[in-house]
């Protein structure tokens, strides 16, 4: 119920490529491997990360993102994730301080921190400096004295001599190295246009690679050291979240559309979640919504499954890599077909961005489900960052007017055709609208944390009971 007593750490850096993921997973792995339950958690809307998280702590992967829930959900969403563990670690994201552009310090790990009154462990890349690294743990040690910088874990470091180096000079910095890894200690994890390869791509490869991470911070750090900061968290009290009822809470005076009333005590309603490699992108906590709100949550793979599970009344499509197996979606006409239907007897349809790409007529050529007259095809160009967003049309997931914060990340454009309307008016970086509603279908680029609007998956399993 509370968070404070779950023992905690944050695993930072000055800066991306630091080594986070590694020191992070290979944290908890180690930490799992003394036989303690471990907690896993990343700040910001990764949705990469916490896949080989789960790996290392045989426990869901949870985010803790401010800008997409509000700072006022970081604590009760830790301790919904940390309910019933020995410790719980979170991976940062980005620098230390950086967060949302523009917000000052929100959506940063920095805030994360504050908020969970945790300890902060920087991972600093020693790669190419010796006495510089005082100054540059000095500077991140005093920007901010709220958050505390309790230790540092120096990564890439080439020999006994540039060790001794780097510890003489943070000595007088006060900050104690709790670890040293070795530049020569690679641990494969293949990268690609969005980030890592996702596990459920590479499984056994992941194991491999998320086992070495644990040997090399179990070799090269003090856990001992570590796990007496975790415990040395300050107090934080506050009531964990709890699906049903955030389902049952008021909702806020900006989403008209979705009223507060309990669970339908109908039998459940079959509701298929889109999962498998090529969609690996989605919130633990949008299964447990639609799960209080009254569906039978069940797993589609669009690349192995060539029926809907039988009796599906909605479908919901999350993010992925659709882009990389266009040839065995559009190979799997049974399940496209499926969709098809699905969408014309009305069945609700949710979809966020790989989902949008399935649902259009072509992706790069390639023919997908044809729900929406649109083409889907790879640009060079990213599109990256947080959105302010307002419902503009009626949908299965909002009425008009509700407001929303999303999180844009893809390489691909989408032209549209006719007989759509909108599903949002965006206003970051640019006012524009987004996405697609047409009959029983919500498709946009925006991934969204339902923890913020929890209406949303109670409107959808309700139109999915009456469809």
């Amino acid at each position: 119920m509370v968070s404070g007593p779950v023992p905690r750490l944050v695993v930072a850096a000055p800066s991306s490529g630091s080594g986070k993921t590694t020191v992070a997973t290979g944290l908890m792995a180690a930490f799992a491997a003394r036989g303690l339950a471990v907690s896993p958690h990343k700040v910001g809307p990764d949705y990469i990360d916490p896949g080989y998280h789960a790996l290392a702590t045989g426990r869901t992967g949870r985010n803790l993102d401010a800008y997409l829930c509000g700072p006022e959900l970081l604590g009760p969403l830790f301790a919904h994730g940390a309910r019933g563990c020995d410790v719980a670690v979170v991976e940062g994201v980005m620098g230390l301080f950086d967060g949302a552009a523009g917000e000052g310090e929100l959506a940063s790990t920095a805030q994360v921190a504050k908020v969970l009154r945790a300890p902060v462990v920087l991972v600093v890349d020693a790669s190419s400096q010796s006495r510089s690294v005082a100054a540059l743990v000095h500077g991140f040690v005093s920007w901010d004295p709220e958050v505390r910088i309790a230790g540092v874990i120096l990564n890439k470091v080439a020999s006994d001599r540039h060790e001794e180096l780097l510890r003489d000079a943070l000595d007088s910095v006060g900050v104690p190295v709790l670890g040293v890894l070795r530049r020569a200690a690679p641990v494969e994890t293949p990268s690609r246009h969005l980030g890592l390869v996702p596990v459920a791509e590479r499984r056994r490869a992941a194991r491999d690679a998320v086992a070495a991470m644990g040997a090399m911070v179990a070799d090269g750090c003090d856990l001992d050291a570590l796990l007496g900061l975790a415990r040395g968290a300050g107090p934080v009290t506050g009531t964990a979240w709890d699906a049903a009822s955030a389902l049952a809470a008021p909702a806020s005076p900006a989403s008209p559309a979705s009223p507060a009333s309990p669970a339908s005590p109908a039998s459940p309603v079959r509701v298929a979640v889109a999962g498998g490699a090529a969609f690996t992108f989605s919130y633990a906590e949008h299964t447990e919504l639609l799960a209080a709100a009254g569906a039978e949550v069940v797993v589609v793979d669009p690349l192995r499954d060539e029926r809907l599970p039988e009796g599906t009344r909605g479908l919901v499509l999350g993010g992925g890599f659709p882009e990389v197996y266009g040839a065995e979606l559009s190979a799997n006409e049974g399940l496209r077909a499926d969709v098809a239907a699905l969408a014309r007897r009305g069945g609700p349809i949710a979809a966020e961005c790989a989902g949008l790409l399935y649902l259009c007529r072509e992706l790069d050529g390639l023919p997908m489900c044809g729900v929406l007259d649109a083409s889907a095809r790879m640009s060079g160009r990213l599109t990256l960052g947080y959105r302010d967003a307002v419902a503009v049309s009626d949908s299965v997931l909002a009425g008009a007017g509700m407001r929303m914060r999303g999180h844009e990340f893809h390489r691909t454009v989408v032209e549209p055709g006719a007989g759509t309307a909108p599903a949002w008016g965006v206003r970051t970086p640019a006012r524009r609208v987004e996405g697609f509603v047409q009959d029983s279908v919500h498709a946009s680029y925006l991934h969204t944390h339902w923890a913020s609007e929890p209406g949303v998956a109670r409107r959808f399993v309700e139109r999915c009971r009456t469809s």
